[in-house]
């Protein structure tokens, strides 16, 4: 699993990231988004809607977003 280091980054460059990632990644697998802003969350569900979005806040205030590729 590929994991995306967004720690710092305000939006829109975690979508960014993730979309550039999920370029190179094949239907059934996941990559993992890091982040430390509530708002990615919000952001990355609504642009990537068609895929399978789960999160999970590991520590406060620091989530991991799991984008399944579709």
């Amino acid at each position: 699993m590929k994991t995306i280091d967004c720690l710092g980054d305000m939006c829109p460059i975690p979508v960014l990231k993730a979309k550039k990632e999920l370029k190179n990644t094949q239907p059934g697998e996941t990559i993992k988004i890091v982040t430390d802003h509530s708002c990615v969350l919000e952001s990355l569900s609504s642009k990537f809607k068609k895929h399978h979005i789960t999160s999970d806040e590991v520590i406060n205030g620091v989530w991991e977003i799991f984008i399944t590729k579709i």
